[in-house]
């Protein structure tokens, strides 16, 4: 067989993604690089948001005219496969195999069968499984934990990836030993809420450590650096930003989703904290890392959102000082509270809202970023730009950054770079020979393709 897998959605779903390559390598299939070359495509989906459930809903249908072409097997995994919206296109594009995030080991069960496999039930088996290292990368995803206890009004991952399950730290540290193994320098803690690991359900896991403490334990594990994604606030301790500070390993990023600067918006959100109790965070962030760099996101247009709230939002966004921002319009998802129970803004409103968001968004991060011209960096480097002999990679508190291959960086590795320009989105600059020394002027990146390796920043 050969496979052709395609990811939608967030960090979590990347991870599962390489867990179900990695099943299917182990049953002998081979993994290609374009729908042309496979028999099986298998569709790993979001359903936070309307715009990716419109992608998949248009892959799909190129999928089934090409059924009608020549042999193929089209499968759909991911958030997306759990909810009725999602079967209900699974049986309109004619899918054959639909796998929920709980389910992700039937995919062998699923190949073998002779008709429609539908694979849906949350099992225990996934919360222990061990995928192998990614091969031949620098950079790793490791899970910590799946699904979440809170009940945001706007969100449907309760619902798709079902109650919070911290994964065992033994499994966790033995993942993580294959990973270093495997060549892996910087791992990224994986989670809906990583905050609250080893607090399922509200209770405290016998033996389990709290997060600050299995930061500790994975930053003495010999890794070179280690970040984490994403935190709820609600969950949120000074232990964490102390663990960060006395753990060399652990990189000086803090993504903090705020969603919203307004305490009305908050309650209607059901985001179970104030924006004084964020403030509190924030601050907290800053006396144990002072050069902390922050990141979070950012929903506008909230039902029921009033001038008054979008100007707290603006207000708060100024009062931090933010590095970078994902910021989205709200995306109203059938099966949520507020699509039940809210009327959604205009959207015009929204968008013109968003607009000026991101002007703000883009002040601050011009200035931040600005702030590090002239500095060394420590960057891992990725691999090619999109400009040609260019490499590009992000520092410790994830700024992307690109260099010159001709200038000392001849392939992906951690390097030494000193800053000396830098745009909202992105950092320039030069790779540093043995003993500090200056290596020669970096050429110029076509302003084109360094927009191009910009990361996506809204939605």
């Amino acid at each position: 067989m050969k496979a052709h897998l395609i990811t939608y959605g967030c960090q979590m779903n990347e991870y599962d993604t390489h867990l179900v390559q990695s099943q299917l390598v182990s049953l002998g299939a081979d993994i290609v690089d374009g729908v042309d070359e496979a028999d099986f495509v298998l569709i790993n989906t979001c359903a936070v948001r309307g715009k990716p459930v419109d992608k998949v809903r248009s892959v799909l249908g190129e999928l089934r005219k090409l059924k009608t072409q020549r042999p193929l097997v089209v499968g759909m995994m991911g958030c997306l496969a759990q909810l009725e919206e999602g079967q209900q296109m699974a049986r309109k594009f004619e899918v054959d195999v639909l796998l929920g995030p709980g389910s992700l080991l039937d995919i062998g069960k699923a190949l073998e069968s002779n008709e429609r496999f539908w694979g849906l039930q949350f099992k225990d088996e996934l919360h222990g499984h061990i995928p192998p290292p990614p091969a031949g990368k620098l950079q790793a995803h490791l899970t910590i934990m799946r699904g979440c206890d809170h009940h945001c009004t706007y969100c449907i991952v309760p619902t798709t990836r079902g109650p919070q399950v911290s994964r065992s730290p033994d499994d966790i540290l033995r993942e993580l030993d294959m990973q270093l193994a495997a060549g892996v320098q910087e791992v990224t803690l994986l989670g809906q809420n990583v905050n609250a690991y080893g607090v399922d359900g509200g209770a405290k896991l016998a033996g389990y450590p709290s997060f600050a403490d299995l930061l500790r334990l994975v930053g003495r594990s010999g890794v070179s650096r280690v970040k984490f994604t994403t935190s709820h606030p609600m969950n949120f301790t000074e232990d964490v930003a102390a663990a960060m500070a006395e753990t060399p390993a652990v990189c000086e990023f803090v993504h903090l989703p705020v969603q919203s600067g307004s305490d009305r918006v908050l309650r209607r959100m059901a985001r179970e904290y104030t924006r004084e109790q964020y403030l509190s965070h924030i601050a907290d962030i800053r006396r144990h890392l002072p050069h902390a760099v922050l990141a979070t996101d950012i929903i506008v247009g909230f039902p029921g959102e009033t001038e008054e709230d979008f100007q707290d939002t603006l207000s708060l966004y100024d009062e931090v000082g933010y590095d970078s921002a994902y910021m989205f319009i709200y995306s109203p998802r059938p099966g949520t509270p507020s699509y039940k129970h809210f009327a959604d803004l205009p959207r015009e409103v929204k968008t013109e809202r968003l607009q000026r968001l991101i002007v703000k968004q883009k002040e601050w991060s011009a200035r931040r970023n600005a702030a590090h011209v002239g500095s060394i960096q420590e960057v891992l480097i990725r691999g090619d730009a999109h400009s040609e002999g260019f490499l590009e990679g992000h520092t410790r508190g994830n700024h992307p950054t690109v260099v010159s291959r001709a200038i000392g960086a001849d392939g992906p590795g951690v390097y030494r770079v000193r800053i000396g320009h830098a745009t909202p989105h992105m950092m320039y600059g030069r790779v540093l020979g043995e003993g500090g020394q200056e290596l020669p002027e970096l050429p110029r990146l076509n302003p084109e393709a360094a927009a191009m390796s910009a990361p996506l920043q809204m939605a």
